[in-house]
């Protein structure tokens, strides 16, 4: 019952406003404008970009998101619905499988942690590929290690070719540990795979030749893992912040990590010992980013539940999750900022949270009366109203500084019609992607001649016409 009430609460959570906020960032309307070719042109093998093939991802959002558009969804819900729908459906199968393998107990606490993740919260609202992604190869690997049945190694491997539709070879890398463990389905989860992921491959490399090869295969596979030549490289302890700060608020449980009493059972130990090898395989490539990590949080989810349950005190480790609940309206208020310029950027800005200070008085309150499950739904129930709040306030601010969608509109209805014959100046790369979606063409940089120009005035557009 618990359980249940928790996925309702997510699905509501996870759908509110989604489409209160134009595309963010440059992947999001980038991917939206491959998937609106797709449903317009009808040709669901090579992914297009302003009119010419583009090779960076494989086609799993691109479907997800022309299918959604085929049923006539507004821009942002088209993108974004498939991905949060993926998110809450692979909560609940991997709620039943933790509560099979596990218990109910470590099953609540686990979902709770992971749906509430900062990380996961985040990229269960964007529509980018490393959701679809994380959600099929876990689910796979979940199935690999997990069940028993033999029968289901061909949907575990299913389940692996659809993670490289998502994502390409990375999900194979991952899945390598689980493979040599999986006795008995090895074969079937290999067929499995083939039948799901090899037909598009196959399909793209025929009809587009070298150009797929170069760019999807050495480029994007090869390339962005060993060269610094590319636009994302980190040093080599990058992902030990960023998982702190997806795991937020629950990051106080990460101390948890360091007691050998965490690590008793055999299945524990597995995904302590799959989390430590994905952590070195994603550390070790030159180009990163927060996402690459998203794969890992479902395994470390369990993990600090289990951690939990044999933590001594655990009121006060909860009540210090629910403590750092009172950074959300900060948070909230430095958002855009942040988004424009870098968190470096962003101003503190205080703000009352004595809401969140009850809610760790109650949670340390029900677990003190050893109502474990109760307290954590209680830092749930407080991470919903949170969430909803962050929502609310800083949502308006996107819309207005970081998307162009409300640039767009506010300019769109001009009687000169300026916008049609617009060109760009110089703006941010996100921008520019940006503005191409809702412009439904590429916009042409601005030369000499004069005419509709959009320039970049510090951090704001504006359209000037000459």
């Amino acid at each position: 019952m618990l359980g249940r009430s928790l996925i309702i609460a997510l699905l509501l959570l996870y759908l509110l406003r989604l489409g209160s906020v134009g595309f963010l960032g440059p992947d999001e309307p980038r991917y939206a404008s491959v998937a609106r070719a797709m449903a317009s042109s009808g040709d669901w093998i090579t992914p297009r970009l302003d009119g010419q093939p583009w090779f960076e991802k494989p086609p799993l959002l691109y479907w997800m998101t022309a299918s959604a558009r085929l049923l006539h969804l507004p821009d942002e819900w088209a993108a974004r619905l498939p991905v949060a729908l993926a998110s809450v459906a692979f909560l609940m199968f991997f709620f039943q499988t933790v509560k099979r393998e596990f218990s109910e107990r470590t099953a609540i606490a686990a979902t709770a942690i992971l749906s509430t993740s900062a990380g996961w919260l985040a990229y269960s609202f964007a529509a980018l590929t490393d959701l679809p992604m994380t959600v099929t190869l876990v689910a796979a690997l979940f199935l690999a290690v997990f069940e028993t049945r033999r029968k289901r190694g061909w949907l575990a491997g299913a389940l692996l070719g659809a993670s490289m539709l998502a994502k390409g070879l990375v999900p194979v890398v991952l899945f390598a540990p689980a493979f040599l463990i999986a006795r008995g389905k090895r074969l079937s989860m290999i067929a499995g795979c083939i039948v799901v992921a090899a037909p598009w491959y196959a399909l793209c490399l025929a009809r587009n030749g070298a150009a797929f090869w170069d760019d999807f295969f050495w480029k994007q596979h090869v390339e962005r893992f060993y060269s610094p030549s590319l636009q994302h490289v980190q040093p080599l302890w990058y992902y030990l912040p960023v998982i702190l700060a997806g795991l937020f608020p629950w990051t106080p449980l990460a101390a948890l990590l360091l007691r050998r009493k965490t690590y008793q059972e055999v299945s524990v130990r597995f995904l302590a010992a799959w989390f430590v090898f994905g952590l070195v395989f994603f550390s070790v490539a030159q180009n990163k980013l927060p996402g690459y990590a998203l794969p890992l949080m479902p395994a470390l989810a369990v993990i600090l539940a289990v951690a939990l349950e044999t933590a001594p005190g655990p009121q006060w480790w909860l009540a210090a999750c629910a403590l750092m609940l009172i950074a959300l309206p900060p948070a909230a208020a430095m958002l855009p900022d942040a988004l424009l310029a870098g968190i470096r950027a962003a101003h503190f800005v205080f703000q009352p949270a004595l809401p969140f200070v009850v809610v760790a008085a109650a949670a340390w309150w029900l677990g003190w009366r050893q109502k474990p499950a109760l307290a954590i739904l209680t830092i749930v129930a407080g991470i919903f109203f949170g969430v909803v709040y962050v929502k609310r306030t800083s949502f308006r601010q996107l819309e207005q500084r970081v998307s162009v969608r409300g640039f767009w509109r506010a300019n769109a209805s001009r009687p000169d019609q300026a916008l049609s014959r617009a060109c760009v100046n110089n703006i941010r790369r996100d921008w520019q992607y940006g503005l191409n979606y809702y412009a439904g063409r590429a916009l042409p940089e601005c030369g000499s001649a004069p005419g509709p120009r959009i320039v970049q005035v510090k951090n704001d557009l504006s359209l000037s016409v000459e």
